[in-house]
């Protein structure tokens, strides 16, 4: 797997442009929408409270929606190649804006973290650019060199710059990314040991030595210790997802999300989801997830090339953890970590990028289909 195609430039010069994956863009289609719905069915209470407009964040989301189709279409007629000749200017580009967030001036601090940087009213999260961009400079690394440090090394500053705003939750997602990554590029077992225990050593001591991340171990771990302190979240999520019960209150009827859940838009999104429309409609909602997942590790499968195999490999792992993390904490299967649910919580940052990422996913599965018409076999 790590080494280098050496077919992809006569095989990209014999490929026509096919059709793309329908099933994966009706599928973005459809959780767009719910998305926005949802977004704007949970954020009413607190928009009202806070300006006046129950719709002002559903309002918000619908822009970032309009703007990440529009990327979708973009990135879909780029031929994927572009991303391998220009990946690594592009991680560079987004270590850079990791950096300036950290600076006085240009990131802007909310609760005592530096996550965004702001250009007048519009505002962006570079971490979920770093998503992206560590997929592509690991995917790129897979097909291009045999130096099994240079993939740490991307790893390990962006990891660094992210911790620094900090922003624990969307580390495990890069880690999961790039991990996966290398597996399937075939890195030797021995790295993985060693990354395995250092990785772990650090996360512990990371959540040890803060406050904040103790606290939410600490409710994890003892869900009644402090219903109105450090388990309050959880025990609101689950009062939540109880009352909805089988077919839930119906639409529009949450009474957690009338300022007794914490972020009902954004982490507990799903909790809102749950109460309104019940097991069924949960279910209904994590079944279109799964096959939206299932369909991005099919696009990977038949990748034309070891870079857009792996590239689209790593974008279904971004998105099936993520996926897992926000529903796992939903139930109390793991910590709160403020992971997004990928098109139902609010941010546009998070939604933009995924649309983007699915643009280019798009462009990947239209190769596919050529692949399969000419039985051009590329992967090694």
């Amino acid at each position: 797997m790590q080494k280098r195609n050496k077919k992809t430039k006569r095989i990209q010069s014999n490929l026509a442009s096919g059709s793309i994956d329908r099933g994966l863009f009706i599928l973005t289609l459809i959780l767009t929408i719910l998305g926005i719905v949802a977004v704007a069915d949970s954020s009413s209470p607190q928009a009202l409270r806070v300006y006046s407009d129950a719709f002002y964040f559903a309002k918000q989301q619908l822009t970032w929606a309009g703007i990440g189709l529009f990327l979708l279409i973009v990135f879909a007629s780029i031929p994927y190649r572009f991303w391998y000749k220009y990946g690594g200017l592009i991680y560079f580009a987004v270590l850079v804006l990791l950096v300036m967030v950290l600076l006085p001036g240009f990131g802007s601090q909310v609760l005592g973290a530096r996550r965004w940087i702001r250009f007048g009213p519009i505002g962006f999260q570079p971490s979920e650019l770093l998503k992206i961009a560590i997929a592509m400079v690991i995917a790129r690394w897979s097909e291009r060199s045999s130096n099994l440090w240079q993939p740490l090394l991307y790893l390990g500053l962006g990891i660094f710059l992210v911790m620094l705003q900090p922003d624990f939750g969307t580390s495990l997602v890069i880690v999961a990314i790039a991990i996966s990554q290398l597996f399937v590029a075939g890195m030797p077992w021995l790295y993985f040991i060693g990354i395995g225990v250092i990785g772990g050593l650090m996360a512990f001591l990371t959540v040890i030595f803060s406050d904040y991340r103790r606290g939410r171990l600490m409710s994890f771990l003892q869900v009644s210790a402090d219903p109105l302190g450090s388990s309050y979240h959880i025990r609101q999520i689950l009062i939540a997802l109880g009352s909805g019960g089988l077919f839930g209150i119906g639409l529009g009827n949450s009474r957690q999300k009338h300022l007794f859940i914490p972020e009902t838009a954004t982490d507990s999104v799903f909790a809102v989801i749950g109460e309104e429309v019940g097991f069924i409609g949960s279910l209904t909602i994590i079944i279109l997830l799964v096959m939206f997942l299932m369909r991005i590790f099919k696009i990977a499968k038949n990748a034309p090339d070891d870079f857009s195999f792996i590239f689209a490999a790593g974008i279904g792992v971004w998105v099936g953890v993520q996926m897992f993390l926000n529903l796992a904490s939903m139930v109390a299967l793991t910590p709160i970590t403020g992971i997004p649910l990928p098109f139902f919580s609010y941010g546009g940052s998070s939604l933009t990028t995924t649309l983007a990422a699915v643009g280019i996913l798009l462009n990947i599965s239209r190769h596919e289909k050529v692949q399969k018409k000419t039985n051009i076999r590329k992967r090694s």
